[in-house]
């Protein structure tokens, strides 16, 4: 069973690209790997995000649908740098390959949940992947795709033909030369670990789309998020998140949080007690946030909202929210509606 209280992290919008580039639609996908349907969809933020274990899912769900043993190259390789989350584009305008890769290194786990390990010794650089929170190794085409993506870095944006040295893959050989032309150097399966050697020479390549302006722009928000995502989750975080992916099937109750969260409901009480609030408050301050958020989207109706996040019926929605906002949900929609 899974451990409800493990981190979760956004898929980014070019993974759902990625997907349609090698004939794939998300929705099959997804129902390929017993997840929600409503992960790829971009105006449900809060319903988009996954544990390490599901990512794997995911990953496997690919495979089953196209067994080309190509097609995590091909899901890295049909990709324009220019629909990169601002985390790994940033990495492509870098000053050479070694700046790209440890650019790619520090901001990598801002879209999935990964740490990228660059290691250099003598002439030899050696790449290698945590995978985070959980100890089961990754599906074989999400290292292919990722090693992809490190080779495909160095090769776009250098504008030469990088070859590693050699490529480590702890699975058994599958009989498939496909990773050997691509990456154009030996592929030795049955390894003791994941790896991909580059030659150290190569990492001095300069990248001619060096762009210091636009990282200038970047940087700073990258790094704030890397620093919200570093920080622990608080206990009324975590509860917040519990009840906005659980909102909609009714009034939830303690024990169905607490369940969710893989602790008993009197620790739960404790915790959010010590933390200076009550599952009463967290449950309001969940179900406005959420409010606030659809009722900016002008195509969802009011009465859906009412529905979505638990409430009876329309009449009951429509009290609770003008004991928050003094006012109705369409009078409020209609004032944060831009002006020309």
């Amino acid at each position: 069973m899974p451990d409800a209280t493990q981190p979760r992290f956004n898929i980014p919008d070019v993974f759902w690209l990625a997907l349609k580039s090698v004939g794939l639609e998300p929705s099959v996908v997804l129902r390929q790997a017993r997840l929600p349907m409503t992960l790829h969809i971009r105006e449900r933020r809060d319903r988009r995000q996954v544990t390490t274990l599901e990512f794997f899912r995911l990953w496997e769900a690919v495979r089953a649908l196209n067994p080309d043993p190509a097609v995590g190259i091909l899901l890295m390789t049909r990709l324009e740098v220019t629909t990169l989350p601002p985390s790994s584009f940033a990495a492509f305008i870098a000053r050479d390959y070694r700046d790209g890769l440890h650019r790619l290194a520090r901001f990598k786990q801002l879209c999935t949940p990964e740490r990228l390990l660059v290691c250099e010794n003598g002439r030899r650089c050696t790449v290698t992947i945590e995978w985070l929170h959980t100890p089961e190794p990754p599906p074989p085409l999400l290292v292919d795709a990722a090693f992809a993506t490190f080779v495909e870095l160095g090769r776009r944006g250098s504008r030469a033909q990088i070859t590693p040295l050699n490529v480590e893959l702890a699975r058994p050989d599958d009989g498939s030369t496909v990773l050997a032309e691509f990456f154009g150097c030996p592929v030795r399966f049955g390894a003791e670990r994941n790896a991909l050697v580059l030659d150290g020479a190569d990492l001095d390549r300069p990248f001619p789309g060096y762009n210091p302006q636009m990282l200038d722009m970047l940087n700073p928000g990258l790094v704030a998020a890397l620093a919200e995502a570093s920080a622990p989750a608080s206990i009324c975080h975590q509860v917040k998140i519990t009840l906005k992916r659980i909102l909609a099937s009714g009034r939830p109750e303690m024990i169905e949080v607490a369940r969710e969260l893989g602790m008993s409901e009197r620790t739960l009480q404790r915790r959010i007690t010590e933390a200076g609030s009550s599952f009463r408050q967290l449950m309001l301050e969940t179900r406005q946030e959420v409010v606030r958020h659809l009722l900016t989207e002008p195509s969802i109706e009011i009465d859906e909202i009412a529905c979505l996040v638990g409430y009876e019926d329309t009449n009951s929605f429509y009290r609770a929210f003008r004991s928050w906002e003094g006012t109705t949900p369409a009078r409020w929609r209609a004032l944060q509606a831009p002006t020309c």
